[in-house]
Protein backbone atom coordinates (compact mmCIF):
# COMPACT_ATOMS: atom_id res chain seq x y z
CA UNK A 1 0.00 0.00 0.00
CA UNK A 2 1.25 3.46 -1.17
CA UNK A 3 1.75 6.15 1.53
CA UNK A 4 -0.85 7.99 2.45
CA UNK A 5 -1.10 12.32 2.60
CA UNK A 6 -3.01 12.46 6.10
CA UNK A 7 -4.87 16.14 7.12
CA UNK A 8 -2.26 18.00 9.39
CA UNK A 9 -0.10 15.21 9.80
CA UNK A 10 2.22 15.34 6.17
CA UNK A 11 3.01 12.09 5.10
CA UNK A 12 1.90 9.23 7.33
CA UNK A 13 3.40 5.15 6.18
CA UNK A 14 0.96 3.38 6.11
CA UNK A 15 1.04 -0.45 5.71
CA UNK A 16 -1.37 -3.65 5.68
CA UNK A 17 0.29 -4.55 9.18
CA UNK A 18 2.10 -4.55 12.08
CA UNK A 19 3.89 -7.22 13.67
CA UNK A 20 5.63 -7.00 17.23
CA UNK A 21 8.61 -9.28 17.96
CA UNK A 22 10.79 -10.98 15.51
CA UNK A 23 10.78 -14.95 17.61
CA UNK A 24 9.15 -17.57 16.13
CA UNK A 25 5.43 -16.01 15.80
CA UNK A 26 7.22 -12.66 14.44
CA UNK A 27 9.32 -14.50 11.79
CA UNK A 28 6.08 -16.86 10.83
CA UNK A 29 3.47 -14.27 10.43
CA UNK A 30 5.73 -11.85 9.03
CA UNK A 31 6.15 -14.86 5.89
CA UNK A 32 2.21 -15.53 5.87
CA UNK A 33 1.12 -12.05 5.40
CA UNK A 34 4.00 -10.76 3.04
CA UNK A 35 5.17 -13.39 1.25
CA UNK A 36 2.25 -15.62 0.83
CA UNK A 37 -0.84 -12.91 1.24
CA UNK A 38 1.26 -10.28 -0.59
CA UNK A 39 0.51 -7.76 2.13
CA UNK A 40 3.16 -5.08 2.93
CA UNK A 41 4.23 -6.10 6.48
CA UNK A 42 6.23 -4.52 9.11
CA UNK A 43 7.61 -6.33 12.13
CA UNK A 44 9.32 -3.92 15.05
CA UNK A 45 11.64 -6.23 16.95
CA UNK A 46 13.21 -4.22 20.60
CA UNK A 47 16.40 -6.77 20.14
CA UNK A 48 19.28 -5.91 17.60
CA UNK A 49 18.31 -9.42 15.67
CA UNK A 50 15.70 -12.11 15.45
CA UNK A 51 15.41 -14.40 17.98
CA UNK A 52 12.50 -13.43 20.75
CA UNK A 53 13.54 -15.19 23.65
CA UNK A 54 16.48 -16.80 22.72
CA UNK A 55 17.84 -13.67 21.81
CA UNK A 56 17.31 -12.40 25.36
CA UNK A 57 17.44 -15.21 27.48
CA UNK A 58 21.69 -15.89 27.58
CA UNK A 59 22.35 -16.79 30.76
CA UNK A 60 24.84 -19.90 31.36
CA UNK A 61 22.65 -23.21 30.59
CA UNK A 62 19.70 -21.61 29.21
CA UNK A 63 17.95 -24.34 27.13
CA UNK A 64 14.82 -25.85 25.65
CA UNK A 65 12.87 -28.06 27.79
CA UNK A 66 11.65 -29.29 24.31
CA UNK A 67 13.50 -31.93 22.16
CA UNK A 68 15.23 -30.00 19.63
CA UNK A 69 13.94 -32.19 16.44
CA UNK A 70 10.74 -31.06 17.48
CA UNK A 71 11.22 -27.45 18.28
CA UNK A 72 11.47 -26.16 15.22
CA UNK A 73 9.43 -24.64 12.25
CA UNK A 74 7.88 -27.52 10.76
CA UNK A 75 7.31 -28.55 6.53
CA UNK A 76 4.48 -25.59 6.65
CA UNK A 77 7.35 -23.34 6.56
CA UNK A 78 9.73 -24.91 4.23
CA UNK A 79 10.60 -28.86 3.82
CA UNK A 80 14.01 -27.19 2.28
CA UNK A 81 15.28 -26.10 5.89
CA UNK A 82 14.33 -29.46 7.66
CA UNK A 83 16.56 -30.97 5.87
CA UNK A 84 19.41 -28.55 5.54
CA UNK A 85 19.21 -28.18 9.32
CA UNK A 86 20.74 -30.24 12.25
CA UNK A 87 20.61 -29.75 15.49
CA UNK A 88 23.40 -31.21 17.89
CA UNK A 89 21.66 -32.05 20.58
CA UNK A 90 18.66 -33.26 22.44
CA UNK A 91 17.98 -30.45 23.78
CA UNK A 92 19.29 -27.47 21.89
CA UNK A 93 21.20 -24.78 23.99
CA UNK A 94 20.36 -21.01 23.23
CA UNK A 95 23.33 -20.27 21.27
CA UNK A 96 22.14 -22.87 18.82
CA UNK A 97 18.15 -22.35 18.97
CA UNK A 98 19.23 -18.40 18.09
CA UNK A 99 21.66 -19.65 15.21
CA UNK A 100 18.90 -21.53 14.01
CA UNK A 101 16.12 -19.04 14.02
CA UNK A 102 18.96 -16.32 12.32
CA UNK A 103 19.52 -19.42 9.91
CA UNK A 104 15.33 -18.86 8.73
CA UNK A 105 15.61 -15.52 8.96
CA UNK A 106 18.04 -15.26 5.97
CA UNK A 107 17.22 -18.24 4.07
CA UNK A 108 13.62 -16.96 3.86
CA UNK A 109 14.59 -13.35 3.48
CA UNK A 110 12.69 -12.33 6.43
CA UNK A 111 15.35 -9.61 8.01
CA UNK A 112 14.16 -6.62 4.80
CA UNK A 113 10.91 -6.78 6.51
CA UNK A 114 12.28 -6.29 10.12
CA UNK A 115 13.41 -3.10 11.98
CA UNK A 116 15.36 -3.71 14.48
CA UNK A 117 16.41 -1.78 17.86
CA UNK A 118 12.58 -0.83 17.92
CA UNK A 119 10.14 -0.69 20.59
CA UNK A 120 6.78 -0.38 19.69
CA UNK A 121 5.36 2.70 22.94
CA UNK A 122 1.62 2.49 21.65
CA UNK A 123 -0.73 1.52 19.35
CA UNK A 124 -4.18 2.86 19.21
CA UNK A 125 -6.98 2.26 17.01
CA UNK A 126 -8.65 5.08 14.31
CA UNK A 127 -12.05 4.39 14.38
CA UNK A 128 -12.56 6.87 11.70
CA UNK A 129 -10.21 5.52 9.35
CA UNK A 130 -10.39 1.61 10.71
CA UNK A 131 -6.98 1.59 11.26
CA UNK A 132 -4.26 1.07 13.85
CA UNK A 133 -1.81 3.75 14.51
CA UNK A 134 2.02 2.32 15.70
CA UNK A 135 4.11 4.55 17.66
CA UNK A 136 7.63 3.20 18.62
CA UNK A 137 10.51 4.45 20.65
CA UNK A 138 11.99 6.32 17.96
CA UNK A 139 8.97 8.73 16.98
CA UNK A 140 7.99 6.67 14.00
CA UNK A 141 4.52 6.33 13.57
CA UNK A 142 2.61 4.35 11.29
CA UNK A 143 -0.88 3.74 10.29
CA UNK A 144 -2.08 -0.10 9.59
CA UNK A 145 -4.78 -2.41 9.01
CA UNK A 146 -4.25 -5.14 11.00
CA UNK A 147 -1.98 -5.58 14.31
CA UNK A 148 -0.57 -8.79 15.45
CA UNK A 149 1.58 -9.31 18.28
CA UNK A 150 4.19 -11.88 18.83
CA UNK A 151 5.67 -10.42 21.69
CA UNK A 152 5.92 -14.10 23.74
CA UNK A 153 4.71 -15.40 26.55
CA UNK A 154 7.24 -15.12 28.50
CA UNK A 155 9.02 -11.59 27.56
CA UNK A 156 8.34 -9.19 30.32
CA UNK A 157 10.96 -10.11 32.89
CA UNK A 158 9.76 -9.98 37.05
CA UNK A 159 11.89 -8.87 39.93
CA UNK A 160 10.05 -8.98 43.15
CA UNK A 161 10.86 -5.55 45.49
CA UNK A 162 13.38 -6.53 48.44
CA UNK A 163 14.25 -3.68 50.60
CA UNK A 164 17.41 -2.21 49.95
CA UNK A 165 18.13 -3.57 46.61
CA UNK A 166 19.31 -0.24 45.12
CA UNK A 167 22.15 -0.22 47.55
CA UNK A 168 23.43 -3.72 46.59
CA UNK A 169 27.43 -2.63 45.75
CA UNK A 170 28.13 -5.91 43.77
CA UNK A 171 27.06 -6.85 40.37
CA UNK A 172 22.79 -8.13 40.11
CA UNK A 173 21.16 -8.73 37.02
CA UNK A 174 17.88 -10.69 35.76
CA UNK A 175 18.39 -13.45 33.57
CA UNK A 176 16.23 -12.15 30.73
CA UNK A 177 18.54 -9.21 31.18
CA UNK A 178 22.10 -10.82 31.02
CA UNK A 179 24.70 -8.28 29.74
CA UNK A 180 26.42 -9.15 26.51
CA UNK A 181 29.69 -9.15 27.98
CA UNK A 182 28.86 -11.94 30.47
CA UNK A 183 29.46 -12.28 34.23
CA UNK A 184 32.72 -13.91 35.43
CA UNK A 185 31.44 -15.91 38.48
CA UNK A 186 35.07 -17.46 38.93
CA UNK A 187 35.64 -17.33 42.92
CA UNK A 188 32.65 -15.57 44.05
CA UNK A 189 29.96 -15.49 46.39
CA UNK A 190 26.93 -15.76 44.48
CA UNK A 191 23.12 -15.83 45.24
CA UNK A 192 20.62 -17.02 43.11
CA UNK A 193 17.63 -15.88 43.68
CA UNK A 194 14.42 -18.31 42.76
CA UNK A 195 14.38 -22.58 41.98
CA UNK A 196 12.31 -22.46 38.73
CA UNK A 197 13.03 -23.67 35.65
CA UNK A 198 15.93 -20.94 34.70
CA UNK A 199 17.58 -21.35 38.02
CA UNK A 200 17.26 -25.17 37.67
CA UNK A 201 19.52 -24.57 34.47
CA UNK A 202 21.77 -21.87 36.07
CA UNK A 203 22.38 -23.42 39.21
CA UNK A 204 24.74 -26.47 37.57
CA UNK A 205 26.27 -24.06 34.98
CA UNK A 206 28.19 -21.64 37.44
CA UNK A 207 28.10 -24.16 41.09
CA UNK A 208 31.62 -25.39 39.75
CA UNK A 209 33.21 -21.84 39.05
CA UNK A 210 32.02 -20.10 42.21
CA UNK A 211 33.62 -19.94 45.79
CA UNK A 212 29.80 -20.20 47.02
CA UNK A 213 27.22 -20.79 46.02
CA UNK A 214 23.29 -19.88 47.73
CA UNK A 215 20.14 -20.99 46.00
CA UNK A 216 17.01 -18.81 47.38
CA UNK A 217 14.09 -21.05 47.23
CA UNK A 218 10.63 -20.63 48.04
CA UNK A 219 8.87 -23.32 46.28
CA UNK A 220 10.64 -26.37 44.84
CA UNK A 221 9.86 -27.52 41.90
CA UNK A 222 9.24 -30.85 40.38
CA UNK A 223 12.20 -30.84 37.94
CA UNK A 224 12.23 -34.05 35.34
CA UNK A 225 15.67 -35.35 34.01
CA UNK A 226 16.22 -34.12 30.36
CA UNK A 227 18.80 -36.84 29.87
CA UNK A 228 20.45 -34.72 27.19
CA UNK A 229 23.12 -36.04 24.88
CA UNK A 230 24.42 -35.64 21.61
CA UNK A 231 21.96 -36.20 18.94
CA UNK A 232 23.68 -39.08 15.99
CA UNK A 233 23.56 -39.13 12.31
CA UNK A 234 21.37 -41.85 12.32
CA UNK A 235 19.15 -40.77 14.50
CA UNK A 236 18.96 -37.10 12.72
CA UNK A 237 18.54 -38.87 8.95
CA UNK A 238 15.48 -41.24 10.50
CA UNK A 239 13.72 -38.42 11.91
CA UNK A 240 14.12 -36.12 8.78
CA UNK A 241 12.63 -39.28 6.66
CA UNK A 242 9.70 -39.21 8.54
CA UNK A 243 8.97 -35.56 9.52
CA UNK A 244 5.69 -35.38 7.44
CA UNK A 245 4.59 -37.68 9.77
CA UNK A 246 5.86 -36.24 12.75
CA UNK A 247 4.48 -33.00 11.97
CA UNK A 248 0.86 -34.51 11.40
CA UNK A 249 1.30 -36.33 14.85
CA UNK A 250 2.14 -32.83 17.00
CA UNK A 251 -0.80 -30.91 15.07
CA UNK A 252 -2.94 -33.44 16.30
CA UNK A 253 -1.68 -34.43 19.88
CA UNK A 254 -2.44 -32.50 23.22
CA UNK A 255 0.83 -31.17 23.76
CA UNK A 256 2.33 -30.41 20.12
CA UNK A 257 4.54 -33.59 20.47
CA UNK A 258 4.38 -36.55 18.59
CA UNK A 259 3.60 -39.21 21.39
CA UNK A 260 1.22 -41.32 22.60
CA UNK A 261 -0.61 -40.12 25.39
CA UNK A 262 -1.03 -42.36 28.55
CA UNK A 263 -3.78 -44.16 28.92
CA UNK A 264 -6.00 -45.61 32.29
CA UNK A 265 -5.41 -44.33 35.67
CA UNK A 266 -2.74 -44.79 37.88
CA UNK A 267 -4.72 -45.99 40.78
CA UNK A 268 -5.64 -49.06 38.80
CA UNK A 269 -2.15 -49.89 38.41
CA UNK A 270 -0.52 -51.67 41.24
CA UNK A 271 2.39 -50.68 43.05
CA UNK A 272 5.24 -52.49 40.83
CA UNK A 273 3.24 -51.60 37.56
CA UNK A 274 3.25 -47.94 38.68
CA UNK A 275 7.15 -47.94 39.67
CA UNK A 276 7.55 -49.77 36.08
CA UNK A 277 6.22 -47.18 34.34
CA UNK A 278 7.53 -43.86 36.16
CA UNK A 279 11.17 -45.41 36.20
CA UNK A 280 11.20 -45.86 32.29
CA UNK A 281 10.17 -42.73 31.67
CA UNK A 282 12.55 -41.30 34.42
CA UNK A 283 14.94 -43.15 32.24
CA UNK A 284 14.09 -41.76 29.11
CA UNK A 285 13.85 -38.36 30.20
CA UNK A 286 11.75 -35.73 29.03
CA UNK A 287 9.10 -34.13 30.07
CA UNK A 288 6.55 -34.95 27.33
CA UNK A 289 6.87 -38.42 27.98
CA UNK A 290 6.89 -38.19 32.14
CA UNK A 291 3.75 -35.51 32.26
CA UNK A 292 1.85 -37.30 29.50
CA UNK A 293 3.21 -40.23 28.42
CA UNK A 294 2.80 -42.48 31.62
CA UNK A 295 -0.67 -42.20 32.70
CA UNK A 296 -4.05 -40.35 31.65
CA UNK A 297 -5.40 -39.09 34.78
CA UNK A 298 -2.70 -37.16 36.22
CA UNK A 299 -3.93 -33.65 35.46
CA UNK A 300 -7.65 -34.36 36.91
CA UNK A 301 -7.11 -37.22 39.66
CA UNK A 302 -5.34 -35.59 42.85
CA UNK A 303 -4.92 -39.65 44.16
CA UNK A 304 -3.53 -40.35 41.04
CA UNK A 305 -1.30 -37.29 40.70
CA UNK A 306 0.04 -38.37 44.27
CA UNK A 307 1.48 -41.37 43.14
CA UNK A 308 3.95 -39.55 40.64
CA UNK A 309 4.59 -36.74 43.80
CA UNK A 310 6.09 -40.16 45.81
CA UNK A 311 8.09 -41.32 42.62
CA UNK A 312 9.33 -38.02 42.00
CA UNK A 313 10.29 -36.94 46.02
CA UNK A 314 11.86 -40.43 46.30
CA UNK A 315 13.96 -39.67 43.34
CA UNK A 316 15.28 -36.66 45.07
CA UNK A 317 16.18 -38.41 48.24
CA UNK A 318 18.01 -40.96 46.17
CA UNK A 319 20.00 -38.23 44.41
CA UNK A 320 20.72 -35.25 47.38
CA UNK A 321 22.84 -36.95 50.15
CA UNK A 322 21.88 -34.57 52.93
CA UNK A 323 17.93 -36.12 54.18
CA UNK A 324 17.03 -32.27 55.02
CA UNK A 325 18.01 -30.48 52.02
CA UNK A 326 16.59 -33.72 49.96
CA UNK A 327 12.95 -32.93 51.80
CA UNK A 328 13.47 -28.93 51.27
CA UNK A 329 13.55 -30.35 47.76
CA UNK A 330 10.58 -31.94 47.70
CA UNK A 331 7.67 -30.48 45.82
CA UNK A 332 4.32 -31.99 48.03
CA UNK A 333 2.27 -30.09 45.86
CA UNK A 334 -0.10 -31.92 42.71
CA UNK A 335 2.74 -32.45 39.65
CA UNK A 336 2.39 -30.32 36.46
CA UNK A 337 0.59 -27.47 38.87
CA UNK A 338 3.31 -25.35 38.44
CA UNK A 339 5.93 -25.92 35.36
CA UNK A 340 8.12 -28.94 35.49
CA UNK A 341 11.24 -27.73 34.33
CA UNK A 342 13.66 -30.34 32.65
CA UNK A 343 17.07 -30.82 35.07
CA UNK A 344 20.15 -31.81 33.92
CA UNK A 345 22.36 -32.21 37.32
CA UNK A 346 20.68 -29.78 38.92
CA UNK A 347 19.88 -31.96 42.19
CA UNK A 348 23.44 -33.32 42.31
CA UNK A 349 24.99 -29.97 43.00
CA UNK A 350 23.48 -29.47 46.12
CA UNK A 351 25.78 -32.58 47.18
CA UNK A 352 28.95 -30.02 46.37
CA UNK A 353 29.71 -28.23 49.69
CA UNK A 354 30.22 -25.11 48.37
CA UNK A 355 26.77 -24.95 47.70
CA UNK A 356 23.89 -23.93 50.30
CA UNK A 357 20.13 -24.10 49.86
CA UNK A 358 18.10 -21.81 51.79
CA UNK A 359 14.67 -21.59 52.64
CA UNK A 360 13.06 -18.10 51.79
CA UNK A 361 9.58 -19.00 52.68
CA UNK A 362 10.23 -20.31 56.12
CA UNK A 363 12.57 -17.46 56.65
CA UNK A 364 11.65 -14.81 53.91
CA UNK A 365 13.99 -12.10 52.76
CA UNK A 366 14.73 -9.20 55.02
CA UNK A 367 16.74 -6.84 53.77
CA UNK A 368 19.57 -6.48 50.61
CA UNK A 369 22.51 -4.43 51.89
CA UNK A 370 25.54 -3.06 49.38
CA UNK A 371 27.26 -6.54 50.95
CA UNK A 372 24.63 -9.24 51.92
CA UNK A 373 21.25 -10.88 51.54
CA UNK A 374 19.57 -10.95 54.91
CA UNK A 375 16.90 -13.19 55.80
CA UNK A 376 14.55 -13.61 58.92
CA UNK A 377 17.51 -15.84 60.43
CA UNK A 378 20.53 -15.18 58.62
CA UNK A 379 22.54 -13.11 56.83
CA UNK A 380 24.66 -14.25 53.15
CA UNK A 381 27.18 -12.17 52.51
CA UNK A 382 27.71 -12.24 48.33
CA UNK A 383 29.28 -10.73 45.43
CA UNK A 384 26.73 -11.15 42.66
CA UNK A 385 23.28 -11.82 42.86
CA UNK A 386 21.25 -13.46 40.12
CA UNK A 387 17.59 -12.98 39.99
CA UNK A 388 16.23 -15.89 38.54
CA UNK A 389 12.43 -15.22 39.41
CA UNK A 390 10.89 -15.21 36.18
CA UNK A 391 8.31 -13.08 34.35
CA UNK A 392 4.96 -11.47 34.19
CA UNK A 393 3.85 -13.93 31.91
CA UNK A 394 0.94 -13.82 29.62
CA UNK A 395 -0.22 -10.36 29.64
CA UNK A 396 3.20 -8.06 31.38
CA UNK A 397 4.26 -7.64 27.61
CA UNK A 398 0.89 -6.63 26.27
CA UNK A 399 0.61 -4.12 28.99
CA UNK A 400 3.76 -2.55 28.80
CA UNK A 401 2.87 -1.14 25.79
CA UNK A 402 -0.13 1.27 25.74
CA UNK A 403 -2.76 -0.35 23.32
CA UNK A 404 -5.84 1.48 22.76
CA UNK A 405 -9.15 0.06 21.04
CA UNK A 406 -12.40 1.55 20.76
CA UNK A 407 -13.15 4.62 22.90
CA UNK A 408 -9.74 5.14 23.69
CA UNK A 409 -10.13 1.94 26.00
CA UNK A 410 -6.61 0.96 26.87
CA UNK A 411 -6.03 -2.99 27.14
CA UNK A 412 -4.81 -2.98 30.94
CA UNK A 413 -8.54 -1.44 31.11
CA UNK A 414 -10.57 -3.92 29.45
CA UNK A 415 -8.68 -7.02 31.10
CA UNK A 416 -8.39 -4.95 34.86
CA UNK A 417 -9.82 -8.25 36.31
CA UNK A 418 -8.59 -10.78 33.92
CA UNK A 419 -8.02 -11.31 30.28
CA UNK A 420 -11.33 -11.41 28.67
CA UNK A 421 -11.07 -12.73 24.63
CA UNK A 422 -12.31 -14.93 22.45
CA UNK A 423 -9.77 -18.31 21.59
CA UNK A 424 -6.98 -16.04 23.26
CA UNK A 425 -6.86 -14.60 19.65
CA UNK A 426 -8.56 -11.38 19.41
CA UNK A 427 -10.71 -9.24 22.34
CA UNK A 428 -13.28 -7.48 22.02
CA UNK A 429 -13.34 -3.77 21.45
CA UNK A 430 -10.12 -3.66 19.73
CA UNK A 431 -11.02 -4.43 16.10
CA UNK A 432 -8.74 -6.27 13.71
CA UNK A 433 -5.99 -7.15 16.24
CA UNK A 434 -4.57 -10.36 16.22
CA UNK A 435 -2.36 -12.33 19.36
CA UNK A 436 -0.02 -14.74 18.92
CA UNK A 437 -0.38 -17.13 21.84
CA UNK A 438 -2.16 -14.75 23.70
CA UNK A 439 -3.68 -15.64 26.97
CA UNK A 440 -6.55 -17.92 26.88
CA UNK A 441 -4.69 -20.29 24.44
CA UNK A 442 -3.24 -23.38 24.69
CA UNK A 443 0.34 -21.69 24.53
CA UNK A 444 3.06 -22.42 27.26
CA UNK A 445 1.16 -25.91 28.08
CA UNK A 446 2.32 -26.94 24.81
CA UNK A 447 5.43 -27.45 22.58
CA UNK A 448 5.49 -23.69 21.11
CA UNK A 449 6.40 -23.82 17.78
CA UNK A 450 3.57 -25.74 17.34
CA UNK A 451 1.21 -23.36 18.73
CA UNK A 452 2.74 -20.77 17.15
CA UNK A 453 2.22 -22.08 13.83
CA UNK A 454 -1.56 -23.35 14.15
CA UNK A 455 -2.25 -19.32 15.62
CA UNK A 456 -0.68 -17.83 12.74
CA UNK A 457 -1.77 -20.08 10.17
CA UNK A 458 -5.38 -18.96 11.75
CA UNK A 459 -4.68 -15.48 11.89
CA UNK A 460 -3.45 -15.25 7.84
CA UNK A 461 -6.28 -17.05 6.70
CA UNK A 462 -8.52 -14.77 8.88
CA UNK A 463 -7.25 -11.73 7.12
CA UNK A 464 -7.06 -13.30 4.04
CA UNK A 465 -11.35 -14.33 4.30
CA UNK A 466 -11.74 -10.61 4.92
CA UNK A 467 -10.02 -9.29 2.37
CA UNK A 468 -11.95 -11.38 -0.37
CA UNK A 469 -15.41 -10.50 1.35
CA UNK A 470 -14.48 -7.06 1.55
CA UNK A 471 -14.34 -6.38 5.54
CA UNK A 472 -13.33 -3.65 7.17
CA UNK A 473 -13.08 -4.62 10.68
CA UNK A 474 -13.31 -7.80 12.71
CA UNK A 475 -13.84 -8.36 16.56
CA UNK A 476 -14.84 -10.94 18.43
CA UNK A 477 -18.84 -10.22 19.58
CA UNK A 478 -19.05 -9.90 23.31
CA UNK A 479 -21.43 -12.93 23.57
CA UNK A 480 -19.02 -15.45 22.22
CA UNK A 481 -16.05 -13.70 24.05
CA UNK A 482 -18.17 -14.50 27.66
CA UNK A 483 -18.81 -18.00 26.40
CA UNK A 484 -15.01 -18.74 25.86
CA UNK A 485 -14.33 -17.26 29.56
CA UNK A 486 -17.24 -19.64 30.70
CA UNK A 487 -15.35 -22.71 28.76
CA UNK A 488 -11.97 -21.58 29.42
CA UNK A 489 -12.62 -21.39 33.21
CA UNK A 490 -14.75 -24.63 32.91
CA UNK A 491 -11.78 -26.52 31.63
CA UNK A 492 -9.26 -25.55 34.19
CA UNK A 493 -11.04 -25.83 36.89
CA UNK A 494 -11.47 -29.56 36.09
CA UNK A 495 -7.68 -29.56 36.31
CA UNK A 496 -6.03 -29.58 39.46
CA UNK A 497 -3.74 -26.63 37.91
CA UNK A 498 -5.17 -23.40 39.58
CA UNK A 499 -4.80 -25.46 43.11
CA UNK A 500 -1.00 -23.87 43.10
CA UNK A 501 0.18 -20.55 43.16
CA UNK A 502 2.32 -20.08 40.04
CA UNK A 503 2.62 -18.13 37.31
CA UNK A 504 0.71 -20.22 35.49
CA UNK A 505 -2.18 -18.27 37.32
CA UNK A 506 -0.19 -15.19 37.96
CA UNK A 507 0.57 -16.13 41.37
CA UNK A 508 3.79 -14.64 40.99
CA UNK A 509 2.85 -10.74 40.62
CA UNK A 510 1.68 -8.85 43.46
CA UNK A 511 -1.61 -7.70 42.63
CA UNK A 512 -2.11 -9.80 39.61
CA UNK A 513 -5.85 -11.07 39.13
CA UNK A 514 -5.21 -14.96 40.17
CA UNK A 515 -6.95 -17.36 37.27
CA UNK A 516 -4.99 -19.86 34.97
CA UNK A 517 -4.04 -17.53 32.01
CA UNK A 518 -2.88 -20.79 29.78
CA UNK A 519 -6.15 -22.50 27.94
CA UNK A 520 -5.69 -26.25 29.31
CA UNK A 521 -7.53 -28.29 26.57
CA UNK A 522 -4.72 -29.39 24.80
CA UNK A 523 -3.85 -28.34 21.54
CA UNK A 524 -5.49 -31.33 19.47
CA UNK A 525 -9.05 -30.07 20.50
CA UNK A 526 -8.68 -26.16 20.67
CA UNK A 527 -7.37 -26.70 16.78
CA UNK A 528 -10.66 -28.44 16.34
CA UNK A 529 -12.64 -25.29 17.99
CA UNK A 530 -11.11 -22.81 15.67
CA UNK A 531 -11.15 -24.68 12.59
CA UNK A 532 -14.50 -25.12 12.87
CA UNK A 533 -15.06 -20.92 13.74
CA UNK A 534 -13.62 -20.65 10.68
CA UNK A 535 -15.45 -23.15 8.80
CA UNK A 536 -18.86 -21.34 9.85
CA UNK A 537 -17.60 -17.93 8.31
CA UNK A 538 -15.61 -16.42 11.59
CA UNK A 539 -18.97 -17.53 13.69
CA UNK A 540 -18.60 -15.22 16.90
CA UNK A 541 -17.17 -12.03 15.38
CA UNK A 542 -18.58 -9.15 14.03
CA UNK A 543 -17.67 -7.95 10.63
CA UNK A 544 -18.27 -4.50 9.24
CA UNK A 545 -17.50 -4.37 5.76
CA UNK A 546 -17.91 -1.50 4.12
CA UNK A 547 -20.13 1.44 6.37
CA UNK A 548 -22.48 -2.34 6.56
CA UNK A 549 -22.41 -4.26 9.86
CA UNK A 550 -22.63 -8.12 9.14
CA UNK A 551 -22.43 -9.99 12.38
CA UNK A 552 -21.46 -13.84 12.34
Amino acid sequence: MENATQPGNGTLRQVDAVVIGAGFAGLYTLHCLRDRLGLTTQVYEAGSDVGGTWYWNRYPGARCDSESVFYMFSDHLSKDILQEWNWSERYAGQAEILRYLQFVADKMDLRRGIQFNTRVDSAMFDEAANRWLVTTNDGQTVSARYLITGVGCLSKPFTPEFKGMETFAGQSCHTAEWPDEGIDFTGKRVAVVGTGATAVQIVPEIAGEVEQLYVLQRTPSHDVPGRNHPLDDAYIAEIKGRYGEVWDHTRDSFGGFPFSPGEGSATDATPDQRAQIYNAAWQKGGLGGFAFGTFGDLMVNKEANDTIVDFICEKIHETVEDPEVAEALSPRYPFFTKRPPLEHGYYETFNQDNVTLVDVKTAPVKEITPTSIITENAEYEVDIIIFATGFDAMTGALFAMDIQGRDGIKLQQKWAEGPRTYLGLATEGFPNMFMVSGPQSPSVLTNMPVSIEQHVEWISQCIQAMDEKGVDCIEPLPAAEEQWLAHHAEVSDATLIPQTDSWWVGANVPGKKRLLYPYPGGLDNYRKVCDQVAENGYDGFAQTTHEVSAVS
